[in-house]
């Protein structure tokens, strides 16, 4: 399959490297991919000459808008996928011929929680508590923290959005999110214009009371995570590869860093879309960022 991957930071090297080990024939759209044996320096171009089939989208979140108008404009009908968040604001979605288009929300292929899926059922929910934390400055330590995306507004920086991942898997374990309240900003002395702790309080459709707090603090990381049901007890540790039901461990071991992307490119490529964010649902994360932003504004609950 021919596949272009826009964006060549940390990200695109990662979907490059591994969609050429599944077997593509990938070419690159960046200003910055020198190293990358063939490369354009804009999407245009990249499409006439090489008719791609399969597009990823990994460039700074303010950009994902105007390259997906790129592809509508030039009738693009394959399949794309594209970095989250999806845009950096709720802009409206738009008509389009895509055969698939989704977000990259690769956490949904975690072994623990597609395990928390399927033990949970239809079990009635009753609560969850979420937590998620890394220490901004050794995220990319090959680059300096304070320019990267991560510490600007209008790069769609953030922790909100960088840590949408729990936003997102919490939606797809739970429901749609129903009435939220949150508080955050940037308290730290990282030297960064956005903000690096939000704590959410917020029900959904399956679960009536979820606590959620994400940083750029953590050192070392931590993304862990408590259900209750009428039933269990889980108790997830996602770094680590670590799930319990009550006293039961039902997971344990290190998992890949390169396995839910893989596993979230074969569906793509496959066309399987059983566990693939949908634009729409990643549209869904993206007005629930917008009611928290909302809330740490009026400090006041939000409802959907």
């Amino acid at each position: 399959m021919r596949i272009v991957v826009v964006g060549y930071g940390s990200i695109g090297r990662r979907h490059a490297r591994l969609l050429k080990e599944l077997g593509g024939e990938v070419s690159v759209v960046s200003r910055h991919s020198k190293e990358w044996e063939k490369s354009y320096f804009d999407l245009n171009s990249a499409l006439e000459k090489e008719q791609p089939q399969y597009i990823v989208i990994a460039n700074k979140t303010q950009e994902h808008y105007n390259t997906l108008v790129q592809l509508v404009d030039r009738g693009f009908s394959g399949k794309v996928l594209v970095e989250k968040p999806l845009f950096h604001h709720a802009n409206s979605l738009f008509n389009h011929q895509f055969s698939q288009f989704c977000v990259a929300y690769n956490l949904r292929f975690h072994p623990v929680l597609q395990r928390i899926k399927q033990e949970i059922g239809d079990e009635k929910i009753i609560s969850a508590q979420v937590y998620a934390g890394q220490y901004l400055p050794n995220w990319r330590p090959e680059s300096d923290y304070r320019r990267s995306y991560s510490a600007f507004r209008k790069e769609g920086g953030g922790v909100l959005r960088d840590l949408s991942h729990e936003l997102d898997y919490l939606m797809w374990l739970f429901g749609k999110w129903k009435s939220l309240a949150a508080i955050g900003g940037h308290y730290s002395n990282l030297e960064i214009e956005t903000e690096d702790v939000v704590s959410v309080l917020f029900s959904t459709q399956r679960c009536p009371g979820i606590s959620l707090q994400i940083n750029y603090l953590d050192k070392p990381g931590q993304r862990k995570l408590i259900i209750n049901t009428t039933r269990h007890t889980f108790i997830a540790d996602l770094i680590k590869g670590h799930l319990k039901k009550d006293s039961e461990i039902l997971l344990s071991g290190d998992i890949p860093r390169d396995q839910t992307y893989l596993q979230q490119h074969m569906s793509m490529l496959a066309g399987n879309s059983g566990t693939l964010c949908t634009a729409e649902e990643g549209f869904e994360v993206l007005q629930m960022i917008d009611a928290i932003e909302s809330s740490i504004d009026t400090q006041q609950w939000i409802f959907s």
